[in-house]
């Protein structure tokens, strides 16, 4: 009765492992292209750029309100009977005035024309975060994709040497194999079960970036789906460095940038130029005519400050502003120069031949396999075989993820899709 109720409580502890393990892997399938839409609709930091875009729109529209107009009073409190407010019978004394600030010399468009260059400097900007944050995501896509297929060569090794171990030690125990052969396999199986651990590691925090990039649930593991086809796509230098001129954000916040400080030169000179107060007053006893109504014009004498600090620092900024944009245009045809060249040497390293002599190790290695068991190879042979397979393997796939970083840099040089990643 006892062994079989302890029976029962293995049996209940060994469900409810597997519900756990089932609950803990929630995978998450899922192509560059489905996470591509994720990442536009989800990413909390994409979603907090569009408010200062909108935000800045806001600014344009204050530019474009007029001053409000000014009105103020004088009023008696007390006169000498001690009354206080009197003004009845036309008694009392009553002033009130109206103005109206007039901005002379284009003012008010030009501020309206910087609120505008300011849109377009957040909107350039929030494009440059989206090319920053899609660079980072299909590298982490592409390396998460490369680890989980490193992993699958030393799972596949370690199972074959655990099971060479088991049996080695086996035939040790009957006096068929010497002990220096159990340690080596020994070692060879704790050395690819230690590398595993750290390929688990890269993956467990590749995983958490993505997802972070794409908002997901922190329970799911995300699988990537990526078709590898190596394409030959026949690319102009010179023609896409004209066409990152026109894509990537950072080059056009720049270029923005400079337009507002040409139109901030404008402004500080038109700021030297005084505006005009328009204005009505209405005086009921103080003027030399009772209920005396009369127009007022003023503007500051431009004498002394005529607005020179402001002008010079204005120009200054723009010179410099002129500089970062030209050293931002070098910086910017350079990255697409190189990534080009990158792209193109990646593609000449990943052929088509590299990939059947890949499928035909994987045979080599079922086939070195079964010679071992059968004792046509011996151990020193096939550990070396071992070593080179792995290694070949592990070559193929950062060659493959070379080629894969190289999409991802050309398209983040240019600004936008050149190469569709794979």
């Amino acid at each position: 009765m006892f062994s079989r109720y302890i029976r029962f409580i293995a049996l209940f502890a060994i469900v409810l492992a597997a519900q756990g393990a089932y609950a803990q892997t929630d995978t998450l399938q899922i192509s560059f292209k489905d996470a591509e839409k994720a990442f536009l609709d989800k990413n909390l930091d994409l979603l907090a750029s569009k408010y200062n875009v909108d935000a800045s729109k806001a600014l344009i529209q204050q530019a474009k309100l007029w001053d409000n107009p000014i009105i103020s009073t004088d009023q008696n409190i007390t006169d000498a009977n001690k009354k206080f407010f009197d003004h009845s019978n036309g008694n009392g004394q009553v002033f009130v005035q109206i103005s109206q600030l007039i901005k002379t010399a284009g003012k008010r468009g030009k501020q309206i024309q910087i609120a505008n260059d300011g849109v377009n400097i957040q909107q350039a900007q929030f494009n440059d975060l989206l090319r920053n944050l899609h660079y980072n995501l299909l590298l982490d896509f592409s390396q998460l994709a490369n680890l989980i297929e490193q992993r699958k060569v030393y799972q596949l090794e370690i199972a074959s040497s655990t099971n060479m171990v088991n049996a080695i030690q086996k035939s040790y125990e009957v006096g068929n194999n010497s002990l220096k052969d159990v340690i080596r396999l020994k070692a060879l199986n704790f050395g690819l079960k230690n590398d595993l651990v750290e390929i688990d590691r890269q993956i467990n925090d590749l995983q958490a970036e993505l997802k972070t990039l794409l908002a997901t649930s922190q329970t799911q593991f995300i699988a990537p789906l990526i078709t590898f086809n190596n394409v030959d796509a026949p690319l102009d230098a010179a023609a896409l460095a004209q066409q990152a001129k026109a894509s990537r954000g950072d080059y056009l916040a720049n270029k923005y940038l400079l337009d507002q400080n040409v139109h901030s030169i404008a402004l500080q000179k038109a700021m030297a130029v005084p505006d005009v107060t328009i204005g009505s007053a209405f005086d009921q006893h103080s003027s030399y005519a009772n209920n005396y109504v009369g127009l007022q014009i003023s503007l500051p004498l431009p004498l002394f400050n005529r607005n020179q600090g402001n002008i010079k620092n204005a120009k200054l900024v723009a010179q410099s502003q002129e500089y970062a944009v030209k050293s931002n245009e070098v910086q910017l045809t350079n990255d697409v120069y190189s990534a080009v060249d990158q792209y193109r040497l990646s593609q000449q390293m990943l052929n088509t031949d590299q990939t059947d002599f890949a499928n035909k190790y994987d045979q080599l290695f079922r086939s070195m396999q079964k010679s071992f068991q059968m004792k046509q190879v011996s151990l020193p042979e096939f550990v070396d075989f071992f070593d080179s397979y792995r290694e070949t393997k592990l070559k193929i796939l950062q060659q493959q993820l070379n080629l894969q970083k190289a999409i991802a840099d050309l398209n983040f040089a240019v600004g936008t899709t050149v190469v569709s990643p794979l």
